[in-house]
């Protein structure tokens, strides 16, 4: 499945690398936000699918700074 293939990806990322992926992702969300307000926005689930993104690499970075602990 796809998910479970980005979420092993992020697994194997440092923190620092998921953080970059974490700001990039809050960028698209913007940028995705703009262009659905403009009304230039066609798949507006990618919306959805870039919020879930964020929290998973959220997840994934509590999680490892928990484990680190």
């Amino acid at each position: 499945m796809k998910i479970s293939k980005y979420v092993e990806d992020l697994n194997t990322k440092s923190t620092a690398e998921l953080n970059n992926e974490l700001v990039a992702a809050k960028k698209e969300l913007f940028n995705l936000r703009f262009q659905n307000a403009t009304n230039q926005l066609d798949n507006t689930s990618r919306i959805k699918e870039v919020r879930r993104n964020i929290a998973r690499i959220q997840t994934i970075i509590v999680e490892k700074t928990k484990a680190a602990e």
